[in-house]
């Protein structure tokens, strides 16, 4: 006798269960998400419909990303997008899903560009490393006086960037550029923001498989002792941006670090902000030494 079609509810606990039993560290919101998107449900619909058959094309779609899940593939490059601050991105391999820590910079620079935009009427950034484009078009959404270049030495995360700039609104004032850092730009800037990579080389070989194995190298990979981004900027920054300021995020325990290649240089801090879990996430440079912190 064929057995009864399982309905929605069925099928999400069952695949809650499966991703428990395999150890997955967050079983239930991976089921939702993926269940959300095969059945075209938001979270409130899986409850309302979980009486209701699941459809055959949605189980198939379903048990595909599960296997992806099952074999290490992150959620977000399942579906394909992940939700940052204001938006929702688009990624690509070339890209950094964009996470929770990068939005205490965002948050730290919406002042900063604010009040530039009240002095001068407008505020020209760089976004060195734009990836997704995730920080460049969070300011630029929230700052309408506001442009950005975003830079990338990726061809394709610069595509997938104003793809999502072009969603967003914003794409008018996004302007791409391929780049080594700073190396080419032309103009004076008023201000630099950027999340480069900065984690020490060594260290990507025993970090977890999803990121690992599913973010790019050149986004995760700081050199041998996690600081070649930041001595680069901290050499350029001055040229493109003499008066400052610019704001980083930074690995944990690297503020000491990262302060002292840009005292070098003549850029002072001004600022630092933590994250929930109280370790300094983000550094904001001046070029005024009456700016230098205790």
């Amino acid at each position: 006798m064929r057995q009864p079609a399982a309905t929605i509810g069925e099928t999400l606990a069952a695949l809650r269960r499966r991703f428990a039993g395999a150890g997955l560290a967050t079983p239930d919101l991976d089921a939702r998400l993926l269940a959300a998107e095969c059945f075209g449900l938001d979270r409130t619909g899986l409850m309302l419909r979980s009486a209701e058959t699941a459809d055959d094309d949605a189980m198939m779609r379903l048990q595909a990303m599960a296997e992806r899940r099952l074999a290490g593939e992150p959620v977000h490059r399942i579906l394909g997008r992940r939700f940052f601050f204001d938006h929702e991105f688009a990624l690509s391999p070339a890209t950094l899903e964009p996470r929770p820590d990068t939005e205490i910079l965002v948050e730290a620079a919406l002042p900063v560009i604010e009040a530039i935009i009240a002095r001068r009427g407008a505020c020209v950034f760089a976004d060195i490393g734009t990836g997704t484009g995730a920080i460049a078009v969070s300011l630029l959404a929230r700052c309408p006086a506001a442009v950005a270049v975003a830079i990338d030495i990726s061809a394709e995360a610069l595509g997938t960037a104003c793809r999502n700039a072009e969603i967003a609104g914003v794409r008018d004032r996004f302007f791409p550029l391929l780049s080594d850092y700073l190396a080419a730009v032309g103009g004076p800037l008023d201000a630099v923001v950027s999340n480069p990579p900065y984690i020490s080389t060594e260290i990507i070989r025993g970090l977890d498989r999803e990121v690992r194995e599913h973010d790019p190298l050149l986004a995760l990979d700081g050199g041998s002792d996690g600081l070649t981004a930041y001595r680069t900027i901290a050499a350029q920054a001055p040229r493109c941006c003499s008066g400052g300021p610019v704001l980083l995020e930074i690995g944990a325990g690297q503020d000491e670090d990262v302060t002292r290649l840009f005292e070098e240089q003549g850029l002072y801090l001004a600022a630092s902000a933590d994250d929930l879990g109280g370790v300094t996430r983000v550094l904001h440079f001046e070029a005024s030494d009456g700016l230098r912190q205790a």
